[in-house]
């Protein structure tokens, strides 16, 4: 799991390249918020928030900013290092933590969170309804879940596999309509890509614990 795209051994993506790719560049990301974040969370009020796939911290250190205390997770020691390197030099350390670990496997705290946000995570098929619902099992009665994806990209599909594309609505379909009400289930275009990301949409669920 990184900043933003979780992918097996065989394609370049497991845990020992991402450490590399990160020693390797004094930054791999630009440090500001993803877009869907900011829009999607300008309105919430803070309180405790859950960054998954946190890597050098934009997110983290953009919630904190406004008054979040907020918990970053990732499985890589190098981004998790700088994350903290970035909320120090910010003041913003004593409202984050830093939490290693890969989202396959890490068990958060149920219902502890009044948000649990994750950017381009693109977990296998088998893989999305468990981690959905894991994250999910996260979010406190009232809180918000959102889950921000890339669009399906053929060249990327044919190295990572089409399955780790999902739409925004299987990523609702992974949701308990009982427990949930969906806000926002949308391919939504990019005006950039100040990220690096290669890619013009973003696939955006947002949703609200009942």
């Amino acid at each position: 799991m990184s900043d933003h795209e979780h992918q097996p051994a065989s394609n370049g993506h497991d845990l020992a390249s991402w450490e590399e790719r990160y020693r390797d560049a004094p930054a791999l990301w630009s440090g500001r918020a993803n877009p869907p974040l900011t829009a999607e969370a300008a309105d919430l009020p803070p309180g405790r928030a859950l960054d998954v796939g946190c890597g050098e911290g934009g997110d983290v250190l953009w919630l904190a900013g406004r008054g979040w205390q907020v918990t970053g997770l990732d499985w890589s020691e190098v981004a998790l290092a700088r994350a903290a390197e970035h909320a120090a030099a910010a003041g913003l350390a004593e409202r984050v933590e830093w939490v290693r670990g890969d989202v396959d496997g890490w068990q958060p705290p149920a219902a502890a969170y009044d948000l649990v946000t994750a950017h381009f995570l693109h977990p296998t098929g088998d893989q999305r309804s468990r981690v959905v619902a894991r994250l999910a099992s996260a979010v406190a009665p009232g809180g918000t879940l959102l889950w921000v994806g890339h669009p399906y990209d053929e060249e990327r599909a044919a190295r990572w596999g089409a399955d780790r594309f999902a739409r925004a609505t299987e990523v609702v379909a992974d949701l308990d309509p009982a427990e949930w009400e969906v806000v926002v289930a949308e391919l939504r275009p990019r005006a950039d890509d100040e990220h690096g990301h290669g890619h013009s949409a973003d696939e955006v669920v947002r949703a609200r614990r009942r």
